[in-house]
């Protein structure tokens, strides 16, 4: 895991990943939970966010990784 957190592409892949699809995955859990007023939020931009930014960040991930195996070759 190591070779991959020193790729750039992996590790702004993640980063990407994290405070995109963060933000949405902790309003539900909150609310899940019980700690929000209101047990069926409609986060729309987080929803957004996170819409935006998931496939950009998976794809930069997977790049990430591609280049760390074919250098490994």
């Amino acid at each position: 895991m190591s070779r991959y957190l020193q790729s750039r592409f992996f590790v702004v892949g993640l980063i990407m990943l994290i405070l995109g699809s963060g933000p949405l995955l902790f309003v539900i859990l909150i609310a899940k939970l019980g700690l929000y007023h209101d047990p069926n939020p409609n986060p729309v931009f987080f929803g957004i966010l996170a819409g935006l930014t998931f496939w950009p960040s998976l794809i930069l991930m997977a790049v990430g990784v591609w280049r760390v195996r074919a250098s490994r070759e």
